[in-house]
């Protein structure tokens, strides 16, 4: 199994799809389904994307298909994080998000470290250069998860 796409909430959905689009080496456009919208691309071109909506923007299962409303949200921070493969290095990943003013910083998480960066200092993306990746890959399975924590699998 493989995640296609994401949907994720930004005050500023533009800046933070081109961020997203920058560690992902591809593109960010608008998406003229949602107004406001925006979607990052993977520089793969394989459907792998990140849809950056704004807070105020919700999605609700409408009487035929989704439908999306806009509402008053709270913007503080969300439980919601992804972790997301990037062809920059980590060094370039922070150097990025300290652009933009962000929270940013390399962290271990057991089985493997990330750079944690926080767009717009509300909501977490783990960002993983190739190194972390090929660790990330190593050390998050079903087996060693158990292991880690005494589980039976």
């Amino acid at each position: 199994m493989s995640l296609l796409h994401l949907s994720i909430s930004a005050n500023d959905p533009e800046n933070v799809a081109s961020f997203l689009a920058a560690v992902m080496g591809g593109i960010a456009m608008p998406f003229p389904p949602f107004p406001d919208c925006w979607i990052a691309f993977s520089a793969e071109d394989d459907g792998t994307a990140i849809e950056v909506y704004p807070t105020t923007h919700v999605l609700e299962a409408g009487p035929e298909q989704i439908s999306c409303e806009i509402k008053s949200r709270d913007t503080t921070s969300t439980f919601v994080h992804a972790a997301v493969c990037s062809k920059l290095s980590r060094v370039e990943i922070i150097g990025l998000a300290s652009s933009k003013g962000w929270t940013s910083r390399i962290c271990n998480r057991g089985p493997f470290e990330c750079v944690e960066v926080w767009l717009e200092n509300r909501l977490l993306v783990e960002l993983l250069d190739a190194e972390m990746q090929k660790d990330y890959r190593e050390g998050m399975t079903a087996s060693n998860w158990a292991s880690m924590f005494g589980l039976s699998k």
